[in-house]
């Protein structure tokens, strides 16, 4: 037996809106905004007359229009602008954060250029207090430009790259004496896990404080933990004094006794993780107060995966942060329906493809228990070249400093099918990122998703890999999935895998009967086709605890300008849902099926409402054991002797005109139905 690969976890969460503290006010500036897109001289400036440029609110991309309708979309600069009425006061400090900017983003305030930031995922905050006006009346501008750069990852990719202010922008106001916000654009504080048991857990804290001022000032750093009802379990004081004009990391050690730990969608429970600056007399200078998840896990290269010791498998789908007629500019609300979506399938986790995404969406996975896969954007193509290498560094350093607080983030990504066609040597720039990943989080593993297997390193650089495989629908019949899933075993550093793709197109609106592998490309793809891919690869990857976690490509559809196929424009259709979340595919209760605690039946080939054949199999997807099927209220009898939650009546004969398709089952002594209706039209 190889030896287990032994990795602990237990983190915070940094919320959406910046941390909450008794020092601090946060104002979410989503509304007053003028946008141009173009490129515009002078548009920092006072004078320009920007009374015919369009009025928007936070969040706002441009691109998807075209995208979603398979044309080529702009990719260049626009510019917003609108008023700051803020005074500076004394005794305070004022930041401007971005939550994301696609894809670099020059911020100017009155005039004056406050910064750049380079990379369209990861939040960056300014420091605005020695620009602010003292009018009060202040001008703010921000130029956002999503045109392709060669030193700015994604180079390649297969989703369209849209440009904009697309999450919030918050004016933070402190104390002079505050918990570094300018740090990546974190929290300024880290909690890390030395050791996690269910005896104890020991957390090291690090906070970033910053100093502005002359003087050395002496303070005291307080940690608490408190647990869900609000009582304090436990808190430990270190006295410190700042260097004047420096921001530099304090340290201290706190155990919690017996913890109460985060199980995951068993049990996602969390506590409270304040950390507080305070003077000597007791006055509260900054606070950040943060939930707190407790847990430890494992991977073994031929059992799977271990959450608090115990074995938990880890099945699940990817996600892009698209919706329809939206792109990027998506809301907490669009966010909420994409979770429940995830709840109701019974997904244990989450690949967040194929770059950071929104800090509230990791937050909601914190609290419903959901595993999450964490990426930077290296996708298909990276460049050996400095100032590449540098970008990608940044964008590692953003995702890992905002959210090493994330309980539900279980590994950082590294890249994702580096190696299809490269001419340039990856592996050091590679292991460089790997060890930036380890010195910043010890505590979680690397990861990365492959595709081919001509450069055999690239997947044992991180400590963790994942394979994106496609029998079925990209390469060989479904009917090789286990084949290809035994030859991938000894791929990683380690042994075990996950499977971080695979699936198959389908539209809803077509259907066959007995279908036959479709062209990818093709204009044809049955509904039908993808249950039948994701039946065979899932009892493929059921049967092999090597395999320590899969992810369905993916969860919803979602715009790709250069896919023309599927019957329908600008779409890659391999989601589970429709990019407007109001449809879920066959396929959608195939898992739920499989994965989903709760009751249900359902009649697959429902949408398949026309037809010419009168002869016919119905198959019925249930987590009850023994579901009836009906035809026009005559049974067809029960069955027993389902696979993988799949139950198959062969042969049945439906009459002229419309026919009533009828299911019904219990489980756990709940009633359960489902019906729908076909129509066989007799040959004239």
């Amino acid at each position: 037996m190889r030896p287990l690969i032994f990795l602990t976890i237990g983190f915070a969460l940094f919320l959406h809106l910046a941390p909450r503290s008794q020092a601090r006010e946060n104002q979410r500036l989503d509304d007053g905004w003028r946008f141009k897109l173009d490129d515009v001289a002078g548009a920092e400036k006072n004078g320009l007359d920007a009374a015919g440029w369009a009025m928007v609110s936070l969040p706002h991309c441009w691109g998807w229009e075209d995208a979603q309708q398979g044309k080529n979309y702009y990719r260049g600069p626009g510019w917003y602008r609108r008023e700051l009425n803020v005074s500076a006061q004394p005794g305070k400090r004022y930041f401007l954060r971005f939550e994301a900017a696609s894809l670099v983003a020059d911020v100017y305030l009155n005039e004056k250029l406050l910064g750049q930031h380079r990379g369209g995922f990861g939040a960056f905050c300014f420091e605005i207090t020695k620009q602010l006006s003292d009018t009060g009346t202040n001008l703010l501008a921000v130029r956002v430009d999503n045109t392709k750069a060669p030193d700015i990852a994604p180079l390649d990719g297969d989703f369209s790259v849209y440009g904009g202010l697309y999450r919030p922008v918050h004016l933070i106001v402190t104390d002079e004496y505050n918990f570094a916000l300018t740090d990546h654009g974190s929290s300024g504080v880290a909690w890390l896990q030395t050791s996690v048991s269910k005896e104890q857990a020991v957390l090291d804290v690090t906070a970033q404080i910053s100093n502005p001022l002359t003087n050395h000032q002496p303070l005291r750093l307080v940690a608490s933990v408190f647990d869900a009802a609000g009582k304090l379990v436990v808190s430990q004081t270190e006295p410190i004094t700042l260097t004047s004009h420096f921001t530099a990391p304090f340290f201290l050690s706190i155990t919690v006794p017996q913890p109460h730990l985060w199980n995951g969608r068993k049990d996602p429970y969390l506590y409270q993780a304040v950390v507080e600056l305070r003077t000597t007399n007791d006055v509260a200078v900054d606070r950040v107060e943060q939930p707190l998840g407790l847990r430890y896990y494992s991977v073994d290269p031929d059992k799977g995966f271990f959450l608090n010791g115990e074995p938990y498998h880890l099945h699940g789908v990817d996600r892009h942060q698209d919706f329809m007629n939206k792109g990027w500019a998506i809301t907490e609300a669009d966010m909420d329906t994409d979770i429940a979506l995830l709840k109701e399938l019974g997904a244990t986790v989450i690949r967040c493809a194929h770059y950071q995404h929104s800090d509230y969406f990791y937050s909601l996975c914190d609290r419903a228990g959901i595993l999450v896969w964490a990426e930077i954007p290296q996708v298909n193509t990276i460049r050996i070249a400095p100032e590449f290498e540098n970008t990608s560094r940044n964008q590692l350093l953003d995702l890992i400093r905002q959210n090493i607080n994330h309980p539900a983030i279980f590994a950082w990504s590294l890249f994702n099918e580096v190696g299809n066609g490269v001419t340039e040597d990856p592996h050091r720039e590679l292991q460089n990122l790997n060890n930036l990943a380890h010195g910043e989080d010890p505590t979680r593993p690397t990861i990365a998703g492959a595709s081919v297997m001509q450069l055999p390193q690239t997947a044992k650089i991180p400590d963790l890999i994942g394979w994106n495989i496609y029998p079925g629908w990209y390469g060989g019949s479904k009917e090789t999935y286990g084949r290809e899933l035994d030859r991938r075993q000894t791929t990683s550093r380690h042994g075990g895998f996950g499977v971080s793709e695979y699936g198959a197109g389908a539209n809803p609106a077509q259907h066959e009967q007995n279908p036959r592998q479709p062209k990818p490309t093709g204009q044809w793809h049955p509904e039908e086709w993808q249950a039948e891919v994701h039946e065979t690869a899932w009892a493929a990857i059921k049967a092999r605890p090597f395999v320590w976690g899969s992810f369905v490509w993916c969860l919803f559809d979602f715009a790709v300008n250069t896919r023309h196929e599927g019957g329908v424009e600008g779409l890659n259709d391999k989601g589970l849902v429709t990019r407007d979340r109001q449809t879920k595919k066959d396929a959608f209760y195939f898992y739920k099926a499989n994965w989903s605690d709760e009751p249900f039946v359902y009649i697959t080939s429902r949408r398949f409402a026309e037809r010419t054949n009168a002869v016919t199999d119905v198959k019925i997807y249930s987590n009850a054991a023994e579901p009836e099927l009906f035809i026009n209220g005559v049974s067809q009898g029960k069955r027993s002797d389902g696979t993988n939650g799949v139950f198959i009546w062969k042969n049945l004969t439906l009459a002229p005109g419309e026919n009533k398709i009828t299911a019904s089952a219990q489980r756990n002594g709940q009633p359960l139905a489902d019906a729908c209706v076909w129509k066989l039209s007799t040959p004239r």
